[in-house]
């Protein structure tokens, strides 16, 4: 049997997805001590705090002992090669799990097939966010079936991931971008494939947010994309969540963001600050998102060849 990866929300079944999130909110005995006796190894190209944190104390709560290896530690493609660095650390440990710059890593690393690969953030998804986020919406509203989230901003990774986990729930899905930092075409088919209720694209924010459950937000300068910080911040001046969006949204709304934030650019302080910002409670279910998918990757073998599911 060949070892599971995830490297997208979207590789994952609507049943497959759910299983995982009730194993997420079920109690943490409930799931043993899979990584008894076992690492995981961690290779961040990118700096962090809630996926590191979160992910070293998930691999602790499940028997496991997490390593830490900064990206210039291993040199991808300089000092070694990605499938050397994969091969020789699959000898020590039971999952190898990777934040990364270029997606293609991350599939160079699934394609050799020896250990399980997680995906803990790339310039194309990241996964972990996207399960804290439901997992959070699911806290506080139960079922999410029929219900509507609004994305305002840049249709980064972030966005990506979250739309795939919405569409396997059946959500309406509403994106408010300036043109050309919207969904794609290809993103919107394989949402409308993977079970999403609607999906809307527009220019207005407020159309985006109207009568939506949860408001979703992100920076506007994404990691790597500094050079262009003034421009961007231009571009995404009419996109800010303030209290004027936040009014559109359904009486009970709340307001999501998976931060790092910055106050008076994406989003107002009396919003993330406010009553109906959930960000804390987001950022703390990183932890049971990252514990029940390594739960998952280290307890499932699988020969299904879809995505970067195996």
């Amino acid at each position: 049997m060949t070892p599971r990866h995830l490297l997208h929300t979207r590789d994952l079944a609507p049943v497959e997805f759910e299983r995982l999130l009730a194993a997420c909110e079920a109690p943490i005995e409930s799931l043993g001590r899979p990584l008894a006796g076992r690492g995981v190894a961690m290779i961040f190209e990118k700096p962090s705090n809630r996926t590191r944190h979160s992910t070293e104390m998930a691999v602790v709560q499940l028997g496991g002992h997490p390593v830490y290896t900064r990206g210039e530690e291993v040199g991808l493609d300089v000092r070694e090669s990605v499938e050397d660095v994969v091969r020789v650390m699959a000898g020590y440990h039971a999952v190898i799990a990777a934040r990364v710059f270029d997606h293609r890593m991350l599939e160079r690393m699934a394609a050799l097939d020896v250990v399980p690969i997680l995906n803990l953030l790339s310039d194309a998804s990241h996964p972990l966010q996207s399960v804290a986020d439901v997992l959070t919406m699911r806290r506080e509203f139960g079922a999410l079936t029929g219900r509507t989230i609004a994305w305002i901003g840049d249709f980064n990774n972030v966005a990506r991931s979250l739309f795939e986990a919405a569409s396997l729930c059946g959500m309406h899905l509403r994106c408010a971008s300036p043109a050309g930092f919207g969904p794609t075409a290809e993103d919107v088919a394989r949402c409308e494939a993977s079970g999403a209720a609607s999906i809307t694209v527009t220019t207005d924010p407020r159309e985006a947010a109207r009568g939506a459950c949860a408001v979703h937000a992100d920076t506007f300068v994404s990691m790597g994309q500094e050079a262009d910080y003034e421009q961007r911040v231009r571009t995404f001046a009419a996109f800010r969540v303030d209290a004027a969006v936040m009014a559109e949204a359904a009486s009970d709304a709340i307001f999501m963001h998976c931060l790092p934030a910055h106050r008076g650019e994406e989003v107002t302080s009396d919003v993330i600050d406010g009553p109906r910002s959930r960000v804390i409670m987001q950022s703390h279910m990183r932890l049971a998102a990252a514990r029940g998918v390594l739960a998952m990757l280290v307890t499932d073998r699988t020969t299904t060849t879809s995505g970067g599911v195996r």
